[in-house]
């Protein structure tokens, strides 16, 4: 329980008066609920001649602490003998049934009201969960999701949270209600016999021992079901992902075999972890049944033997107590269960947010409000993870408003070093300065709203074709998305789709082609008119004819504007003023196209390969 408690206790602070709300109800609904069971003494006692003693009437104000009960007890045949007497057994029994069912219904209306109470706070803690997950999701580094996998995230997510659903509704009842009835339960009893009420308690214990034997394990399988359901998402996501590559390769009986071995090992699991939960409620079941049994077997042995300070008839009221606990008892044991499920979904959900952001901002940050002078790489050293570095002493300098190529074999860098800017990773060594000032000392979001960014594959969202455009940008209007997609080169194709800007592109701009994806992705980068802009080989994927038209576009967007382009294809980049060659990390040649064709070596070399 601690660690739910240090789990959940932030959540449930923010909920404070609901919780008070619900405390007073469920307290209200306990005592109607004893105040209802002692009508049935008079109905045992009097209507049915159980007894025929006669009672006179004491004077309340003639009893105290010791002699309460028994002065209740006596006031309450009295008050039955006089309506009988009065009215007779019929109609008495009458009255008696009416009160029952106004007790009953206050008793309900308390029990819908601390339900009903219950529900914002157990809605609004998942809602709470799901949102920070969220945040956390969008706040942390790219490198944290390169280490996860899609389908283990996408689980943590949904079916996670889920069980962690589970686990609050019934933790909130064992937390709010049921210790409620138990306590006011016990004390009636107390009050009743504490002698019973001592025996009792000392029986308890054995319950308990049982349900805890089964569940000892559950978390621990728990844990092992949700990382095996984690596994078979990840394989459906990947499937998804690469349908046209199992069917060209004939792969389907491998990728079908490889998904039922998953998915049979999480079968067995969650079978294992359903038959302990579902033995929680057979075992509390049959030791509540041996409980009542052991406890009428020592009240009736105390009341044969004339020890016991109760009759026959208060001992049946007892047990009809005592038999009302049980069941907030097992619904106890019951919670238990599934507090352990969801305990164990929400430690796979704490791998994310409590992980550890290695991205962070200062105290009192920069703000950034444009380029100057221009960006400066000095020394800038970087590795993705202890071990060999990506990026060796790189320096370099882009004044403002020229444009500045990577080229270089894959894996030499480009990519890496292009991502430092932006800080979707941190420099492990050297710096980068924006106007003379360190990146790490500039707030991150000023800083990333100086770039517009263009990437290989274009990532559009499943909205409408104007949404993408205007992403990031409040408040464009149709003039000015129309504009951008004119520079882009994509105005013409827009208007000829079903919807014109309003058509939806489909999940990730499935209902695109290439060519039209990416001028779409340029539209965005135009219409936010960033200071810098970042092309990240963003036509190497294109045909010819959807190239040049993009390459257009291009041009037209890195005109007096700072621009760093990754490219593969050096005829993209012919123009730059400032072409680096990079190589396992280092920068090995610079300059003009002209100069590095003169200067015959790796430049020449990859140039000479292309024209062939």
């Amino acid at each position: 329980m601690k660690e739910f408690y240090r789990i959940m206790g932030p959540y449930l602070g923010r909920y404070k008066k609901y919780i008070a709300g619900t405390f007073a109800m469920n307290v209200l609904t306990a005592l109607f609920n004893v105040f209802s069971f002692t009508l049935l003494l008079p109905i045992l006692q009097i209507l049915f001649r159980v007894n025929t003693e006669h009672y006179k009437f004491i004077p309340w104000d003639s009893c105290d602490w010791g002699n309460l009960i028994d002065v209740a007890k006596n006031n309450g045949y009295y008050y039955s003998q006089e309506m009988i007497a009065t009215h007779g057994p019929a109609t008495t029994l009458l009255l008696l049934g009416i009160i029952l069912s106004f007790l009953t219904l206050l008793k309900t209306a308390s029990y819908f009201g601390g339900s009903a109470m219950l529900m914002p706070l157990r809605t609004g803690i998942v809602r709470d969960i799901r949102h920070a997950i969220y945040t956390r999701i969008v706040s942390l580094p790219l490198s944290f999701f390169s280490e996860e996998r899609k389908g283990d995230i996408l689980t943590r997510v949904s079916t996670d949270v889920n069980e962690v659903d589970a686990s609050i509704n019934s933790s909130l009842d064992m937390l709010l209600k049921n210790p409620i009835f138990i306590l006011v339960y016990v004390g009636t009893m107390v009050f009743i016999s504490w002698q019973l009420t001592l025996f009792t308690l000392l029986v308890v214990p054995v319950l308990g021992w049982g349900i805890g034997s089964i569940g000892k394990k559950l978390k621990a399988k728990s844990l092992q079901m949700q990382s095996r359901l984690s596994d078979s998402m990840s394989q459906i996501e990947e499937t998804l992902g690469g349908l046209r590559v199992i069917k060209a390769f004939v792969a389907e009986g491998k990728m079908r075999d490889r998904f039922d071995r998953v998915n049979n090992e999480y079968r067995n699991i969650a079978t294992r972890v359903a038959i302990r939960q579902s033995a929680a409620h057979p075992v509390s079941e049959f030791l509540g049944t041996v409980m009542i049994v052991v406890v009428l077997w020592f009240g009736g042995w105390l009341i044969f033997s004339g020890h016991s300070s109760i009759d026959a008839n208060l001992f049946i009221y007892y047990l009809v107590i005592l038999y009302t606990t049980l069941q907030p008892i097992k619904d106890l044991s019951k919670a238990g269960y599934s507090i352990q499920k969801g305990m164990a979904s929400m430690e796979r959900i704490n791998k994310i947010l409590q992980a550890v952001n290695p991205i962070r901002e200062m105290e009192d940050p920069i703000e950034a409000k444009g380029i100057d002078t221009g960006i400066e790489l000095r020394d800038v050293c970087f590795a993705y993870s202890e071990g060999l570095e990506v990026l060796h002493n790189v320096s370099l300098s882009i004044p403002r408003g020229k444009t500045v190529a990577l080229v270089g074999q894959s894996g030499s860098g480009k990519s890496t070093l292009v991502d430092l800017i932006p800080r979707y990773h941190d420099v492990t060594d050297g710096s980068i300065l924006i106007d003379g000032t360190d990146i790490r000392n500039v707030s991150i979001g000023s800083l990333r709203g100086l770039m517009g960014i263009v990437n290989q594959e274009a990532i559009l969202f499943n909205d409408t074709i104007f949404n993408n455009i205007a992403f990031g940008v409040e408040g464009a209007t149709l003039e000015q998305v129309q504009e951008a997609a004119r520079i882009a080169n994509a105005h013409d194709f827009i208007v000829e789709t079903e919807n014109g800007y309003d058509t939806m592109v489909g999940d990730r701009g499935c209902r695109l082609s290439g060519g039209q994806r990416q001028r779409i992705s340029i539209a965005r980068a135009i219409l936010k008119n960033p200071p810098l802009l970042i092309l990240d080989e963003a036509t190497s994927a294109l045909d010819t004819e959807s190239e040049r038209l993009v390459q257009e576009a291009l041009e037209r967007l890195t005109k007096s504007r700072t621009t760093i382009a990754i490219a593969h294809r050096l005829s993209t980049i012919k123009n730059a003023d400032l072409i680096c060659v990079l190589h396992e990390g280092r920068i090995v040649e610079q300059g003009t196209h002209e100069q590095l064709i003169a200067m015959n070596g790796t430049y020449r070399r990859l140039n000479d390969m292309q024209q062939l």
